[in-house]
């Protein structure tokens, strides 16, 4: 396998590209070290990876299409694990554009290089936020997502539907991945386990939107990684298009007062809580049925709460270098 992973230098994309290498693919990983948050963390991630001698590098936007064709034209890719993308559902109300750009302009661009290098199978990175406004739970792909209540998830779906039309028109197998928040260590510091715990250590009040009353499906990186590798293996047939959609989450919709409550033992803190009303965008809960995922891999996320976030934990105090109490 030469597996090109984009957003190499990403949360999910580093762990990816790290359990490629650890089973013997060549990898070749692109990152345009987009300053949305802290370009400190992404290179310290990128950097555990160019240490290793199957590993290469390229700093590359994926939204220039010369430079696309340029790195298709050279890569003698097999595979392409496409996670680059212009994550937040609060974001996007703030700065559309980059969403535009980002995550269907330079997936447009990813496409072409994969139907012209002949890629035996792309795994692209879809979002549990397609779901939006459904309410039956848990969330099933078989259910309707035409109604998303952001642009971020409205991107995710255009991303689907780009996808399943050049498995149809060019053979290309190609299965996207409905991640439902993603949590663990190295993570993202926009999301509420970085948001968090750095707000709990300082003795900062939380904000905890919609008065607690949410819930979501937390789900620890190494089961997220596990199973896009897993799905890596086993492309899509079909007659009509070689294209699928997958859930990966951890089947588990825990309230947020909970999420808090474990994040707090971990750290050995309590937070101070600051109740505020629902953002605009946001859901009020997610909850993933993996019954296809499980069916076609054998495998289903199950690292629960109390195990994932005190391993976060850890990872945090080591990186910011904050001892224990």
């Amino acid at each position: 396998m030469r597996v090109l992973v984009t957003g190499c230098a990403g949360f999910v994309g580093m762990h990816v590209s790290q359990r490629l290498l650890d089973a013997g693919a060549a990898v070749i990983g692109v990152d345009n070290f987009d300053p949305y948050y802290d370009v400190t963390l992404k290179q310290a991630r990128n950097a555990r990876l160019i240490a290793h001698p199957r590993f290469t590098f390229e700093q590359m936007d994926l939204a220039e299409a010369a430079e696309v064709r340029k790195l298709f034209a050279g890569g003698r890719f097999t595979h392409v694990i496409h996670l680059a993308a212009q994550p937040g559902v609060r974001y996007s109300l703030v700065n559309p554009d980059a969403y535009v750009r980002n995550n269907v302009v330079a997936f447009g661009h990813v496409l072409e290089g994969c139907r012209h290098a002949s890629i035996a199978h792309l795994v692209y990175a879809s979002s549990s936020s397609v779901y939006g406004a459904n309410h039956k739970l848990p969330f099933s792909e078989d259910q309707n997502v035409d109604h998303p209540v952001s642009l971020y998830a409205a991107t995710k779906k255009a991303n689907e539907l780009m996808a399943h039309s050049y498995s149809h028109l060019y053979r290309l197998p190609a299965t996207g991945l409905r991640f439902f928040t993603v949590y663990g260590p190295w993570g993202r510091p926009d999301m509420s386990p970085m948001i968090f715990a750095k707000a709990i250590l300082a003795d900062r009040p939380i904000d905890v939107f919609n008065h607690g009353r949410m819930r979501r499906d937390f789900t620890y990186i190494d089961d997220v990684a596990e199973g896009v590798l897993r799905v890596l293996d086993r492309p899509p047939g079909g007659a009509a298009a070689p294209s699928a959609v997958y859930n990966i989450g951890n089947h588990t919709a825990v309230d947020l007062e909970t999420f808090i409550t474990v994040l707090e033992n971990a750290l050995g803190r309590l937070a101070v809580r600051h109740y505020a009303p629902m953002q605009p965008g946001d859901v009020l809960e997610t909850c993933a049925a993996i019954d296809r995922l499980a069916a076609l891999t054998g495998f289903a996320p199950n690292t629960p709460l109390d195990e994932g976030l005190p391993r976060f934990v850890r990872w945090y105090r080591e990186y910011y270098g904050i001892p224990a109490r």
